[in-house]
């Protein structure tokens, strides 16, 4: 698992740094909608041009809503973005043996779940709920700052980058070694079958698959393939939530989470996650039973 996703976090940190060297919030407040319906559609579409797993997307997101984006279309490019992205829908493409349906059902319902998550985040939390305060930016210090850094050498900003980014891949990488060995103890010692023995019904059928989404933690590149192979299991919406939820919310990420934000926040957007995606498989099953 840690060296499935350390390509990953090492393009999510090398983003972040980029960000916090070139970006300046000026250019994130006029490229984000204020209206904060049209802000979080903004943050569930910028998904597809990040090419980054849950395991890198959390150092982008941290980034983002640092340099001025709103929290809750940062939150909607944090879900959305492990899935959408064109890799992660070309691995679902050939997963289902080149079947369209199952790449529209799985974006459709990312986006939809990331959407309604993120509004209702919007409500609940009006303050960023940071576990530390980011360190002030250029712009924020000194206005004579502002004007010296367009000055400043290219090797000088690359460097700048290149520090940001080891600084960030040590603080986000202790979460996800830890929550790796979380995760391959739960898969040694929880056994799949016992798991699966309890969907019964659409409702249990779907919960089973997001808790093993959580359990299993695998990167959103691979994980279509797992959900493949449990077409003979349960029925199409049940694989919807297990497609969905994983790469929004697994162990990894989930200290990774608590490492940058508050508990109660941490845990709420699990609960909001999982609510939609239960929801939302509910749905994609009765149509597409």
């Amino acid at each position: 698992m840690v060296m499935e996703a350390i390509p990953f976090v090492l393009v999510g940190v090398l983003i972040s740094g980029m960000i916090q060297t070139f970006v300046t919030e000026k250019w994130i407040s006029r490229i984000v909608p204020s209206n904060r319906y049209l802000s979080s559609l903004f943050g569930c579409g910028i998904g597809v041009l990040f090419p980054s797993c849950e395991c890198g997307i959390v150092p982008i997101t941290r980034r983002l809503i640092g340099k001025g984006m709103p929290l809750h279309a940062g939150i909607a490019f944090m879900l959305t973005g492990p899935i959408i992205n064109p890799i992660v829908l070309f691995a679902t493409y050939i997963a289902f043996g080149d079947d369209w349906r199952m790449v529209a059902i799985r974006g459709g319902m990312a986006i939809a779940v990331a959407f309604c998550v993120s509004i209702a985040v919007s409500y609940l939390f009006p303050k960023l709920p940071f576990k530390h305060e980011l360190a002030p930016v250029a712009a924020a210090i000194e206005p004579e700052a502002v004007v010296q850094a367009p000055r400043a050498s290219v090797w000088s900003r690359i460097n700048e980058v290149i520090v940001h980014a080891i600084d960030e891949f040590f603080d986000v990488g202790k979460y996800l070694v830890a929550g790796a060995f979380i995760a391959a103890a739960l898969q040694t010692y929880v056994p799949t079958s016992t798991l699966l023995h309890l969907g019964g019904t659409p409702v249990a059928a779907s919960l089973v698959m997001i808790v093993l989404a959580f359990v299993i933690s695998l990167c959103s590149e691979a994980d279509a393939f797992i959900a493949s192979s449990f077409r003979s299991t349960f029925n199409v919406g049940a694989l919807s939530a297990f497609l969905v939820f994983g790469p929004m919310i697994d162990i990894k990420n989930t200290l990774m989470l608590l490492g940058t934000y508050r508990g109660r926040f941490v845990a709420v957007l699990i609960g909001l996650v999982a609510v939609f995606t239960l929801l939302g498989s509910l749905i994609v099953g009765r149509w597409f039973a």
